[in-house]
């Protein structure tokens, strides 16, 4: 039986959690392990996987297939949650939160860019790029203004009009970019974002990363390709569920 003394220096761990200190990073990951139940065996997607993103940097997350990227990708972007371990997001511990409190961070600190554009093909490139803003519960007139700004800002002013089957893959890419930035999102994630594209536009494509970089915004870009994480600033190296490496390239 525990003595007075012990029980009051006991502390609850949803207090403990509470009493940590939270870290000042735009994204701390604490060892994350991603667990799926295979039939009777038990996969690990991810094995303890720690690090941290500060405000304005440009990294790379490259490994290859099975190496657990996808999974942790889908963890950065609140699409998942670990089995195990913390994660913050602008000092949000997200780690511990419920569906909808993830699908509130996903639209307010997270833009995805997709390897297949994801757009809506009977829609304009204006109204895609609105449509996270409509999720939002902003006004049209608010909305359809920002949703220009935003396409502006990736060169397409004079393609808001045209639907996705009127555009090349990488305007299209543009759009999906734009559609990414329209929320001003703490982070901007890229899913193999110049997979589906040819070398020119793929080029083309990551200049515009780049300067969205100097600009100030966060990139994280998720690839196999090692000439598309070398454009980056930083690149973590996944094998096996593990960081390999992680170094600054630039």
């Amino acid at each position: 039986m525990l003595t007075a003394q012990v029980q009051e220096e006991i502390v609850p761990y949803g207090e403990l959690l509470a009493q940590e200190a939270v870290p000042a990073a735009l994204i701390s990951m604490r060892d994350i392990w991603r667990t799926y139940q295979m039939g009777e065996e038990q996969v690990h997607a991810l094995r303890g996987v720690s690090f941290d993103v500060q405000k304005g940097e440009y990294v790379a997350i490259i490994g290859p297939s099975g190496s657990g990227k996808s999974t942790l990708m889908n963890i950065i972007g609140c699409l998942d949650t670990p089995t195990r371990g913390r994660y913050w997001i602008n000092g949000k511990l997200v780690s511990e939160m419920d569906d909808d409190e993830l699908a509130r961070i996903r639209n307010k600190e997270v833009g995805f860019v997709f390897q297949t554009f994801n757009l809506l093909p009977r829609a304009t490139a204006l109204h895609n790029v609105e449509l996270p803003l409509i999720y939002a519960g902003v006004p049209a007139a608010e909305r359809r203004e920002r949703a220009k700004r935003a396409l502006m800002a990736v060169d397409l002013a004079d393609r808001m009009m045209h639907k996705p089957n009127e555009l090349s893959g990488g305007q299209r890419q543009r759009v999906a970019i734009a559609r990414a930035l329209v929320n001003h999102p703490s982070i901007l994630l890229a899913d193999e974002p110049t997979g589906a594209l040819d070398t020119a536009t793929s080029r083309e494509i990551m200049n515009l990363f780049e300067r969205l970089h100097e600009e100030g915004n966060t990139i994280i870009i998720v690839t196999h390709e090692p000439d598309i994480a070398a454009r980056a600033h930083r690149i973590i190296s996944i094998r096996d569920g593990r960081i390999e490496k992680d170094e600054r390239v630039k």
